[in-house]
């Protein structure tokens, strides 16, 4: 469905963004373009979200099970991108590679940290933020609702998080992009409770040393699971991959053929209390740790929808295409929510299009309409057999595409998607070396003479 615009008088409306990652950095860009006036609030010192390595840790709650978790990035040292540069970037900022940086075409995190630095220095975005402030509340102003075009109104509680003084404001409209990778998600395993040696969520690993000589058991075969094992096992004594099957992509068996201390598993079926680790086939070890890489939680702790917006099983909803609260829209927002798919590109046209609402330039389609369209993706979904958890795990390009046919953004390019391909196949194949050896140079080549490549990399 392509929406046709409904031109009304251009509104410039007053904005808070919530997260200066990626996703917020693309809305505040948009959204200052369209001529609103916008505030990002950041609960670190710099822009990054996610990609802001914090490299401390407090180890008092291993298993993240308390409400305020002592960091947002879940970045460990070693991390490198699992997709190469070239398909990353937004669409008039290319991620070139820059003399005295990481070069590297499948490069570090702090290289993409420096990428999102120079985003925001080149659009003028760090004047709108503010840095070390904490949103403790959105809520509705008593409902009130705008008398010329029926948009509700935001409060928005704020905590300067070095003097603690607490500001309350009244926005036109809040973009949620405060990320999803913050809120440790944790199997169900009898005796889990009781289990008294050492246990922790990857949202805490940074660096193997720690690990040095323990007998390790990693739950979760994703691929921040198959890295840190693939770290580990060069320091640990033993490395125990705990998989939903044994049938794992060729690469990974050929790592795990290579090490006499890498052995794969079956699930977990019990914790005994003398550090026993029994697997479902009835096969035990003694394990001085275990690492969940079992991924995330969404979690909004500071907005009050009054119950509109509900995270239910890990997916939040009702959301129109993965964005827009039917009821809420367009003055409640969220970017960045959908997982697996090419993540950048897909954020800016989020932003885009929720610029352009929020200026009255475009429209969405009535309530009826986007609760019809989010019920027949919730069915076909389920009908799928994908579970409500993975509601908003995102494989397809076409979705891409169907989505920047709503503001008229253009499709994601074709060697975009043949580049990713190409490095997911790799990795299949090759799981430890894909980054450092590819076989699809010619691709690459004509890749780097598209005028995307060539053109400046200033606005």
């Amino acid at each position: 469905m392509v929406l046709v615009s409904e031109p009304i008088k251009s509104q410039s409306r007053t904005v808070c963004v919530i997260g200066a990652g990626p996703s917020g950095l693309v809305s505040a860009r948009e959204l200052k373009k369209e001529g609103h006036k916008v505030v990002v609030m950041e609960q670190n010192d710099d822009v990054g979200g996610q990609w802001l390595y914090q490299p401390n840790v407090e180890e008092e709650d291993p298993l993240g099970k308390t409400k305020a978790l002592k960091v947002h990035s879940s970045i460990y040292s070693s991390l490198r991108l699992i997709s190469p540069r070239e398909v990353m970037g937004f669409s008039d900022f290319p991620f070139t590679a820059k003399e005295g940086r990481d070069t590297r075409r499948f490069p570090g995190h702090e290289e993409l940290w420096l990428y999102l630095k120079d985003f925001c220095e080149a659009f003028g975005l760090r004047e709108m933020i503010r840095f070390n402030v904490r949103v403790e509340f959105v809520g509705m102003v008593n409902d009130h609702k705008d008398v010329d075009d029926n948009m509700k109104r935001w409060m928005v509680k704020s905590v300067e998080k070095k003097s603690g003084e607490v500001v309350e404001e009244v926005f036109d409209a809040v973009v949620v992009a405060s990320g999803h990778y913050s809120y440790p998600r944790l199997p169900s395993i009898r005796g889990m409770d009781l289990w008294k040696r050492k246990q922790l969520h990857s949202h805490i690993y940074r660096v193997p040393d720690p690990f040095r000589d323990e007998v390790v058991v990693v739950v979760g075969c994703s691929m921040s699971g198959q890295d840190i094992s693939i770290e580990l096992v060069e320091v640990a004594k033993e490395v125990h991959l705990s998989a939903k099957s044994l049938d794992v992509a060729p690469g990974l068996s050929k790592v795990i053929s290579k090490h006499h201390n890498f052995h794969l598993h079956l699930e977990i079926e019990s914790l005994e209390e003398d550090g026993r680790v029994i697997f479902v086939d009835g096969s035990c070890i003694v394990a001085d740790t275990i690492l969940y890489c079992t991924g995330y939680w969404y979690k909004f702790p500071f907005l009050d929808s009054k119950g509109i917006v509900e995270v239910d099983d890990n997916r939040v909803g009702p959301l129109f295409e993965h964005t827009f609260s039917p009821l809420l829209s367009p003055s409640l927002s969220f970017v960045g929510i959908p997982r697996k798919l090419i993540g950048f590109p897909f954020f800016e046209s989020q932003a885009k299009w929720i610029a352009k609402l929020l200026s009255g330039k475009t429209s969405l389609p009535s309530f009826d309409d986007m609760m019809q369209s989010i019920s027949e993706f919730y069915l076909a979904r389920e009908a799928a057999g994908i579970p409500k958890r993975n509601t908003h795990d995102i494989r397809e390009f076409n979705y891409c595409d169907k989505y920047a046919d709503y503001i008229g953004f253009p499709h994601l390019e074709e060697w975009r998607k043949e580049l990713c391909m190409s490095a997911l196949l790799n990795s299949i194949e090759n799981l430890d070396t894909y980054r450092d050896s590819w076989d699809d140079d010619d691709l690459l080549q004509e890749t780097l003479q598209n005028p995307y490549f060539t053109q400046l990399t200033t606005p």
